[in-house]
């Protein structure tokens, strides 16, 4: 099949490795690399009631702060714990922990779960609070995903992201997956499954829909997928290429890639479907839009300079002004959520590298030492950065922190892996 030039471009990094990747990696082998310079020492008690349970809470919590880059684990075996005890303090202090969590795992009567658990600042002797969440067994890891959450906003002041979700795409021999999991790559769950190509997965803002580009119909259309009932709606489905879907925040309208009149374009479209509406008009190819948080401006990536190079304008419409100027083949570009941050990939000396560029200083920092980096995604609080790589001889889901320092492995299902994308905070 003959992809048109925009996804093909799309796709080349995912194209650079296409050995199968090993199964799904076992639970909790969260593989986290490097130091950060100001890492909180934190101890994570076993949570009573775990070792009775097929999740165990304590660890969980314990990977989710660690891949965050922001805390170093302390041994916390054998502690003897919960969230009732008050524990001395002396023995943690001894041991170089700042903080210590420590909670428990029950089964109730009616079969659900009562997961409680409470944080103490072990250099003051102080109580820094608890929580509860009752929960069936099936949520046991959105649970531990909560605590994990509680514990980083009150030991860092932002809002943790492990119980948001990321999407990604799979290729299995002939087969395509679109996968929705947990933010540490666990739980995956098909949305949709295919012999076509699915490509471009893009959570809406309020982490409700997935739009995604399809090849079912032989050519590259656009759907919106609900997640909670399998439902979906065509969005474009045009004359020539309907492409690179992005949500724009107020979750009304998409911005996608069209070639309807010609070459491929930008247009904004509704949630719903519709006419679009036309925002670029240059000679060369327009793709890969984004918006920045507030709606008033988008990014996307343009050869109308002679090379790949990432733009921005008004929604309203305006003069493009490019963004890039470091290398000259750079695509892929996310934003973070605050702005300040732009991710996106560049090719280096026939190395497709991820970038983080500081908006206010244009400042450029590469952050990985692989080479077949692909689709960064920003979490939402804008402290990881999500993307599909080639590792160690095989396809991997990695994050890793803005500065590079700290990198996680996450587990993902078997095949090429592909287009992550990191979901909204839940509402």
């Amino acid at each position: 099949m003959h992809l048109p030039p925009q996804l093909r471009r799309r796709q080349l990094v995912a194209l650079l490795g296409a050995a199968a990747a090993g199964p799904a990696l076992a639970q909790f082998r969260v593989e986290v690399t490097g130091v950060g310079t100001t890492q909180l020492p934190i101890a994570i008690a076993p949570f009573r009631g775990d070792a009775e349970t097929q999740q165990k809470v304590a660890a969980i919590v314990q990977a989710d702060l660690e891949r965050s880059g922001q805390f170093r684990a302390v041994d916390a075996a054998g502690a003897g714990l919960d969230e009732a005890s008050r524990p001395d303090v002396s023995p943690w202090r001894q041991k170089g922990a700042d903080a210590l969590a420590v909670g428990s795992t029950t089964r109730l009567a009616d079969g659900r779960y009562d997961v409680r658990f409470r944080l103490w600042d072990v250099v003051r002797g102080q109580d820094l609070g608890g929580q509860s969440f009752v929960v069936p067994a099936a949520d046991l890891r959105l649970a531990a995903h909560r605590v994990a959450d509680v514990i980083y906003e009150k030991l860092t002041g932002e809002k943790g992201v492990f119980s948001t979700r990321i999407a990604y795409v799979t290729k299995a021999g002939t087969r395509y997956n679109l996968w929705v999991a947990d933010a540490d790559g666990e739980n995956a769950q098909s949305a949709l499954a295919s012999p076509e190509p699915i490509i471009s997965p893009a959570w809406s803002t309020n982490g409700g829909q997935l739009a995604y580009v399809s090849f079912e119909s032989r050519k590259p259309v656009v759907y919106v997928h609900e997640i909670a009932s399998g439902n979906r709606r065509l969005i474009a489905n045009f004359r020539g290429s309907n492409s690179a879907p992005a949500w724009a925040p107020d979750g009304r309208s998409l911005a996608v890639t069209l070639t309807r009149d010609g070459g491929s374009q930008l247009y904004t479209i509704s949630s719903q479907g519709g006419e679009p509406r036309r925002l670029t008009q240059s000679a060369g190819i327009d793709t890969e839009p984004l918006f920045s948080a507030d709606g008033r401006t988008i990014f996307f990536v343009s050869d109308r300079g002679g090379a790949p190079q990432i733009y921005r304008m008004p929604v309203t419409g305006g003069e493009p002004q490019r963004v890039t100027f470091t290398g000259n083949y750079n695509i892929s570009p996310t934003l973070s959520p605050d702005g300040k941050w732009l991710a996106y990939i560049s090719r280096i000396n026939g190395a497709f590298k991820l970038q983080v560029m500081e908006m206010a200083s244009g400042n450029v920092q590469s952050v990985t030492d692989t080479t077949a980096d692909e689709s960064p995604s920003f979490a939402p609080n804008g402290r990881l950065i999500i993307y599909a790589t080639r590792q160690g001889g095989s396809e991997a889901l990695m994050t890793t922190t803005l500065d590079g320092k700290i990198k996680a492995r996450l587990p993902g299902k078997g095949g090429d892996i592909r287009e992550p994308d990191w979901g909204p905070f839940q509402r």
